[in-house]
């Protein structure tokens, strides 16, 4: 089994939802999704993670490393709704865990008055 994923572009954040299973078999498409999500957004990379079936050790490693490759992008990766062992990744880099994503969205939000409304989000396959 490998993943599927759907990158989502906001305003305030990006959305890469994954799902499936993050075996050692899926770690270079993950990767290569990272990579397009970089290409394409300049802002936090909320990872979703809500259909992801697991993850072995080495799709583990490669979240602690897209978390590394977004801190040298200036910009950070956050998990939403990650699996158990979520806080086993061993990075330097921070990662924010959420919950769900509406509240991953929640703490990217700005009100309405300071930026003039929202333009509806961007979505790629």
């Amino acid at each position: 089994m490998t993943i599927q994923w759907h990158l989502t572009t906001r305003p305030t954040a990006d959305v890469l939802q994954i799902s499936g299973f993050l075996g050692d078999d899926a770690v270079s498409r993950f990767t290569g999704a990272i990579g397009w999500a970089v290409a394409r957004g300049d802002g936090p990379l909320l990872l979703d993670l809500t259909h992801l079936k697991g993850w072995s050790t080495a799709g583990r490693d490669a979240v602690a490393q897209a978390a590394l490759q977004l801190e040298r992008e200036s910009r950070t990766l956050e998990l939403v709704a990650a699996p158990g062992d979520a806080v086993l990744l061993t990075t330097d880099a921070p990662v924010t865990l959420h919950q769900d994503l509406d509240a991953a969205l929640a703490a990217h939000a700005h009100p309405r008055a300071e930026t003039g409304g929202e333009s509806p989000p961007r979505s790629s396959w």
